[in-house]
């Protein structure tokens, strides 16, 4: 029995080891060297690297422009997951029912989604170009005065939020749909059986039974959020003065055109512990709110 037991313990790990080679080879291996190198210096021609401990996190704690792409990264974060998830939901719902063209329905709310990021960027570059774009001609059939959408401070991070929401609503309704197909529909007649309105059978029978799924899209879209890169490269390129420099974006700037590599993987070190922990506390928080069926 015993020699059958460890035979089965060795055919499991076996089986988990190819996923565990490409965990540590493409995920952990990858966290713990950037962590070791953040410690030294970049090494500049002849020049090699040598250890310099904190200096780069000190570096980093009196560089504005870091603090300027995580406080734009957090309120990239707030204002693009909440409306997201919110729109997903209510076209979960919208194309579950039993409504004519329901499958061009979904896949006009899904389209956007199989669209490379750059293509999708490009598109609504046009639609915010001044004077000839398609917002411009809309406003101005409606007489209001043309704006630079992308070339000032208090609109380019909203503009460039916009087109994340348009893009990841609808990857985000395929979660929920599955997850409506899978509930009974006696779930509902039962619940209007008992006097429930449509707005309580919402509120207190569908939404925790879409609780699993709620983590696992705001999960994903917490790291989404945190790993924008492509729309600004080629919408604003982090401008106007750093008003739509996200954290990634950043991190690109000073690995690949500045050439700083050690304070880009501090940057980088500073960047997955922020999404450990908030996804951390999101699971943690939401986790106990959750009934899995």
């Amino acid at each position: 029995m015993n020699r059958r037991a460890s035979l089965n313990a060795v055919y499991g790990w076996l089986l988990l080891l190819p996923a565990m080679v490409l965990l540590i080879a493409f995920t952990h291996y990858p966290a713990l060297s950037t962590l070791w190198h953040s410690f030294f210096s970049t090494p500049r021609g002849a020049r090699p690297s040598h250890f310099v401990g904190l200096s780069n996190y000190n570096a980093m704690v009196n560089d504005p422009v870091f603090w300027q792409a995580l406080w734009n990264n957090l309120y990239f974060a707030l204002g693009t997951i909440p409306v997201s998830i919110v729109i997903a939901l209510v076209m979960a719902l919208w194309v579950n029912r039993k409504l004519t063209g329901r499958g061009f329905l979904r896949l006009a709310y899904f389209t956007p989604t199989v669209l490379p990021m750059i293509a999708v960027a490009n598109i609504w570059l046009f639609f915010y170009t001044p004077q000839y774009g398609l917002l411009a001609q809309i406003g101005h059939f409606l007489g209001l005065p043309s704006m630079n959408w992308l070339g000032s401070r208090r609109t380019a991070l909203p503009a460039v939020m916009a087109v994340t929401v348009w893009k990841e609503a609808g990857f985000f309704m395929i979660f929920y749909l599955a997850a409506l197909q899978q509930i009974s529909p006696s779930v509902r007649e039962a619940a209007l059986l008992e006097g429930a309105s449509r707005w309580q059978y919402f509120w207190r029978v569908l939404l925790p039974l879409l609780m699993p799924t709620t983590v696992f899209v705001l999960i994903n879209a917490l790291i989404n959020a945190f790993r924008v890169v492509d729309q600004i490269v080629v919408m604003t390129n982090g401008g106007p003065d750093n008003a739509s420099t996200l954290l990634l974006f950043y991190i690109y700037q000073v690995g690949f055109q500045f050439w700083d590599t050690s304070y880009a993987a501090t940057l980088t070190v500073v960047l997955l512990a922020v999404l450990a922990l908030t996804a951390l506390a999101s699971f943690r928080r939401l986790d106990r709110k959750t009934h899995y069926q």
